[in-house]
């Protein structure tokens, strides 16, 4: 029994050196007491944005609204979103990362062309 148990943990931490990781808990995006490498806070960080992203583009075209400040006002909440995140929920040391510029600048391009994607496609088809 003893054997299997050394096997079973030997398989795991190979498959972890090797990249597979062990499937992710969902626990651990609200424990501020869990450690995060650079990749993981990095892809969790990038997916929030792609929601926020995503949520607010729908949003903004059904409404409808139009303009810049509206551009500007995603921005704001994509970044506040990320930035309380990291720093109120997960109490992490941002420098252990690169500072916050990295870790706000995470999935920021992406999410930014996914808004303007789903604003301008809600928008036209909801509009026009």
């Amino acid at each position: 029994m003893r054997e299997r148990k050394s096997a079973k943990f030997n398989l795991q931490e190979q498959q972890q050196q090797n990249g597979h990781l062990s499937p992710f808990k969902f626990a651990k995006l609200f424990d501020p007491d869990a450690s995060w490498d650079k990749d993981q806070l990095g892809d969790v960080l990038h997916w929030i944005r792609q929601v926020v992203a995503l949520v607010c583009g729908l949003l903004w075209g059904a409404i409808p609204l139009v303009g810049g400040i509206w551009i500007i006002l995603f921005l704001v909440l994509s970044s506040g979103i990320v930035y309380g995140y990291y720093a109120v929920i997960l109490k992490v040391d941002e420098e252990e990362f690169g500072g916050h510029a990295a870790l706000l600048q995470e999935g920021l391009f992406a999410s930014f062309s996914l808004f303007l994607l789903a604003w301008t496609l809600v928008y036209s088809l909801a509009h026009f």
